[in-house]
This record gives structure tokens, C-alpha cells and sequence, in this order.
């Protein structure tokens, strides 16, 4: 099930209570969670009974007991539910995410609305046991999950994380590794950057060259790479099995060196340019005045968009400084309806509202200010917003001055900053309505493996993602401190190479 259509971009502000042992631990905060007396152990003779419809959640869940419980955990339709069942019931209201998860020493029921509901208890139920469930090895156990109770849904409907491959490419394997973690914390957008000066990353059927060429180098000269049309739908198909909705970008109009080195004819004087492997920006921009250009556009977004599910498909529109002001505006008017012909609708960053924002079009914030008029007064005449404030947000912001990865330009970020900010009140003059949610884009001029990836993200992920799941009533840091530390045993156990941030009192035991 893929998320689509408004509600990706719904709001709701719930109150929030959490009581008790290892409910009081679970990241993202809980809208209400009450710990009872009692634990429900998992053992050989342990069930997973699914509604009609559940399947794919439940395979998913007996697929993360099975490798570490090495028990069967056959899942099967409900029945006389008898004790050691773990049941997941589909209720068919229209909460699209929301669930309740209630543990007795009989057994565990979760109960939602919608399949992703109940995906995102199974988070929940996966931080209630012990960490070594998350090994891909049999350990001894004991599998206890202690007794409680817990109602939950999302504030934001939009929670998101982006991952540039352009600048450094990744394997589809890497890319389905971060998708997992992002599912921990139930992410449920996932932004792909797929072109950019240093490489386009997509193959594109009718204009091959993008990839084949556009796409044979990185920063720093590295190795660079593509993904087949084939290889990008099983991103999208594994992102959409953990209900996460992809949304892939093309930056345009500036950011497209790649596409310019490809195809000569995309450059208003008719030279393509050398690929380029720095990391300077501004400096490019497709050739505004000439149809090429837009029949080129015709075919990218044509092709991503039939092969991409959900409804938005991201057009870029930053840092365009070497498109005149007027270009500019002219552009972003005419990509907006090239986007729409194909039925899809349109993400870019907040510069966009210097043209005519369509009333289907986001933008994403991106600034390190909370004072942008411009994009406050878009925002009020009905424009939505993700928040991805470069100084809080960006997880490709060193954490201090001795970080050995990441750039600093925008802020020194460390997790108790990527956590202390509300995005419902953050930008000055803008509605809370307006704001759609959250996302923490990862740039990647100095990463290079998935250990880079997993250094940058964990912490100041699971901050982002709480900022975007958990009602606002919820957001204290002095709790959520202690509540990520006590994450640190699960990430050994998954082998999440991350940050171990002073300001974080981390829980050492083995898992």
C-alpha cells in the first residue's frame, strides 16, 4: 500500500501520556501509553493471526522473530484466539495510520484501520522486546513482552527522510538498508535526489546518455552509477512493503551539469560542458529559452512518473543562480504543468514560491532562518509546507568542529538542536495548518558507505522522526534523551554504526 493523494499531507495535534517501564522508552513518544503487570512470552507455539489483508504486515513481523527467536511463527487467519497468539486485526475505519496495541500475559493484539497502521505498531511491539530480536541470528531469549497498552497516530502525515545519491552514488542493497531504518522509526517518505551536477543517477529510455555517461562519476572523481528503470522499481516496491512512499527528484533549474555534459543540444550555446566532480553550486542551468529543453523535461518527468506510484515528483528549484530571476519564474510555471500532464503533482524547494505556486504544489523549506516572508505568505495563501531547516535538520551537518564527516555551512547540529524545534510554530507568519510534516535530508559530498550514512542519521533521525510522529505535548528533551539511549542496544544489535552523542546518556549492556 502506497501513500497517496492528500492525505499524505494531513495534520492532526493530539495530547500525550506515557506511563511506565519500557513503554516510557519507545521512540517516536506515543500518543498514550500505560505499562500494566505482567509479561506475554513468545514461544515455539506462538501465532501470528492476521485479518484478510494483513498479511504483508504480518510476513514482515514473523520475518524479524523468525531469524532471532528461531521459532516458526506461522501466521494464520484469526480463529478461537487462544493464548500465544499475536493478533493483528484490521478495523476498516479511515485512520490511515493510526493503532492500538494491547498486551496481556495471553497474548498481544494490534489493532488498526489500514495496513500501515498496524506496520507502524509493529515498530512499537519491536521496541517492547528485547533488543536481540533485532539480530539476524537465533539467541536464547527469553522473547517477553511486558503487559500495556497504547494508542497512537501521527501529528504530521508527512515524515521524511531524502538520501542524495548524486553526489555520492548507492547501491540498491544500501538504499533498502537505510529504508529499513527509516522504517524503525516510522519514516513514511522516502525523497531519492537522483540528479544533480555530479551525477544522474536514473536511466532514462529516451535519453540514455544521462545515465550511461551523466552518470559515470561522482565527487571527487569516485566511482559513480545508475539504477535501471527495473532496479528503481524495486526501491519503490521494498519502500512501499514498509509503507514508505518514495518521491524521487530532478533538480532543475540549476544542479544539472550531468544532464548538460550528456547532451550538448540542453546547452543554450550548444557545447556540453566536462562532468564535473567538486562541490561548488549555482553555477549550472538548462537553457530556459530553447523547446529542447522542454521536451526533454517532457520525457524525464514522463518516464519517472509512470514508474513512480505515488503522487509527487520533486523539481528542485534551489539555488537556480545562474538563471535570471525572470527565466526562473517562467520555468518553475511551465515544469509545474509538465508535472501535472503526467499526473503527478509537484515538490520543490521554497524557492519555487517566486513563481506561481499551483494550488497541488509543495515546497520545502530548506533555510536556516525561521523569518522568510516570501514563504510565510505562500503558505497563508494556501501552499504546504515540509520543514527541513538546513541548521536543524540537514543530517549532513557535522555534530562538532572534530566531526571527521560533513560540512558545517549551515550550523554545527548536534541531536539535542535537530530536536528542539517545533515545527508547527517554527516559521514566523506561516499557518500551522500550511505545514505538512518533516523531512531530514542527507547530502552526500563526504559520505561514502552506509556506515557514513548510519554516523550522520542516528542519532538526529530518530529526533526528526519524533518531531514529525509525536503530538507536541510530547516533545521534551530531557525525556527523549533518555529514551534514545536506551535505543543504543538495539542499533548494536542491528549493526547501526552511529554517533555516540555526549549529550546522550546511553544504555551499554550487550544485546
Amino acid at each position: 500500500m502506497l501513500l497517496a493523494g492528500a492525505a499524505l499531507f494531513a495534520a492532526g495535534e493530539p495530547a500525550a501520556a506515557v506511563d511506565g517501564g519500557a513503554y516510557a522508552n519507545v521512540v517516536p513518544a506515543p500518543v498514550t501509553a500505560r505499562a500494566d503487570r505482567g509479561t506475554f512470552a513468545i514461544d515455539r507455539h506462538t501465532a501470528i493471526a492476521a485479518d484478510p489483508g494483513a498479511d504483508g504486515v504480518a510476513g514482515y513481523l514473523a520475518g524479524i522473530l523468525r531469524r532471532s527467536t528461531g521459532y516458526p511463527l506461522p501466521v494464520v487467519r484469526p480463529g478461537a484466539r487462544g493464548s500465544g497468539t499475536i493478533a493483528l486485526r484490521l478495523t476498516g475505519g479511515s485512520d490511515a495510520e493510526g493503532y492500538r496495541l494491547d498486551v496481556t500475559p495471553r497474548g498481544v493484539t494490534l489493532a488498526a484501520d489500514r495496513p500501515a497502521g498496524l506496520f507502524a505498531g509493529v515498530q512499537t511491539l519491536r521496541q517492547l522486546l528485547p533488543a536481540a530480536v533485532e539480530r539476524d541470528r537465533r539467541g536464547p531469549g527469553p522473547w517477553t513482552v511486558p503487559a500495556g497498552h497504547v494508542a497512537d497516530h501521527p501529528r504530521f502525515a508527512y515524515r521524511g527522510a531524502m538520501l542524495d545519491v548524486a553526489r555520492h552514488f548507492f547501491s540498491v542493497a544500501q538504499v533498502e538498508r537505510y529504508i529499513d531504518q527509516l522504517a524503525l522509526y516510522k519514516v513514511n517518505t522516502f525523497h531519492l535526489h537522483l540528479a544533480d551536477d555530479q551525477g544522474w543517477r536514473i536511466m532514462i529510455r529516451s535519453w540514455p546518455r544521462l545515465a550511461t555517461y551523466g552518470g559515470g562519476t561522482a565527487v571527487d572523481g569516485d566511482p559513480g552509477g545508475y539504477y535501471t528503470q527495473q532496479q528503481y522499481q524495486q526501491i519503490v516496491a521494498y519502500a512501499a512493503a514498509r509503507y514508505i512512499t518514495v518521491i524521487p527528484e530532478i533538480d532543475m533549474p540549476g544542479h544539472v551539469n550531468a544532464a548538460l555534459a550528456s547532451y550538448a543540444e540542453l546547452n543554450c550555446d550548444g557545447v556540453a560542458p566536462p562532468r564535473y566532480t567538486g562541490t561548488d553550486v549555482g553555477f549550472s542551468s538548462l537553457c530556459v529559452g530553447k523547446d529542447i529543453t522542454y521536451r526533454f523535461l517532457d520525457d524525464v518527468i514522463g518516464e519517472l512518473a509512470a514508474i513512480t506510484p505515488g503522487r509527487y515528483l520533486h523539481i528542485g528549484g534551489d539555488e537556480a543562480q545562474a538563471t535570471s530571476q525572470a527565466d526562473y519564474v517562467a520555468f518553475m510555471n511551465r515544469v509545474q504543468g509538465i508535472v501535472a500532464a503526467h499526473g503527478k503533482s509537484a515538490l520543490a524547494w521554497h524557492q519555487v514560491v517566486a513563481a506561481t505556486v499551483a494550488p497541488s504544489t509543495v515546497a520545502q523549506y530548506w533555510d536556516t532562518t525561521n523569518d522568510n516572508p516570501s514563504v510565510a505568505a505562500a503558505a497563508a495563501r494556501g501552499t504546504g509546507l515540509v520543514l527541513s531547516p538546513a541548521n536543524l535538520a540537514y543530517l549532513d551537518m557535522k555534530y562538532n568542529s572534530q566531526t571527521p564527516l560533513g560540512q558545517d555551512w549551515a550550523a554545527l547540529v548536534e541531536v539535542a538542536d535537530a530536536y528542539g524545534w517545533d515545527p508547527g510554530a517554527y516559521l514566523l507568519g506561516a499557518p500551522a495548518g500550511a505545514i505538512r510534516g518533516v523531512e531530514a535530508p542527507l547530502w552526500t559530498e563526504t559520505i561514502r558507505t552506509s556506515d557514513d550514512i548510519e554516523y550522520m542519521a542516528f542519532p538526529r533521525l530518530p529526533a526528526i522522526a519524533e518531531l514529525g510522529w509525536s503530538p507536541a505535548a510530547a516533545h521534551d528533551w530531557a525525556a527523549f534523551r533518555l529514551r534514545l539511549g536506551a535505543q543504543a542496544p538495539r542499533w548494536k544489535a542491528l549493526g547501526i554504526d552511529f554517533y555516540p552523542s555526549p549529550q546522550v546518556p546511553w544504555v551499554s549492556q550487550a544485546a
